[in-house]
């Protein structure tokens, strides 16, 4: 099965500028996914308003990472420059998917001392003075 014409234009372009085949295989896979969500329709036919469209529908409706619809947006900027010699600029009502905040996880005080408790001889002091130190 063939490559459109389109995205085989695309495909040359990032390997003349020796991008990655990992890069190459994602933007491919994240400009057909903005086509499909366009009805097919042509990306020069295209406006930010498309664009913003698509980055709120992957945020709002597919609940993406803030990195995985960033990739995406990375992909189309890509495409818009490098094909079409064109500079997007997002729409501010686009909505950005949110980073997901990592809570550490943080032993207790009786928790860390049970843990240095139960080690070889020859470690707990130099764990007790880790734990100690913060």
């Amino acid at each position: 099965m063939g490559q459109s014409p389109f995205l085989e234009q695309i495909r040359n372009i990032m390997r003349t500028k020796h991008y990655s085949i990992h890069t190459e295989k994602t933007y491919l896979l994240w400009i057909k996914r903005f086509i499909l969500f366009n009805k097919k329709r042509h990306p020069k036919d295209l406006s930010e308003q498309e664009v913003t469209d698509f980055l709120t529908y992957l945020a709002v409706k597919r609940h993406v990472t803030s990195s995985t619809q960033n990739l995406a947006l990375c992909a189309i900027v890509f495409m818009y420059k490098h094909v079409f010699e064109r500079e997007l600029t997002l729409l501010p009502d686009t909505v950005r998917a949110r980073a997901p905040r990592r809570v550490p996880t943080v032993l207790s005080h009786a928790e860390a001392l049970n843990i240095i408790g139960q080690m070889n001889e020859k470690y707990q002091l130099a764990f007790s003075l880790l734990y100690g130190c913060g």
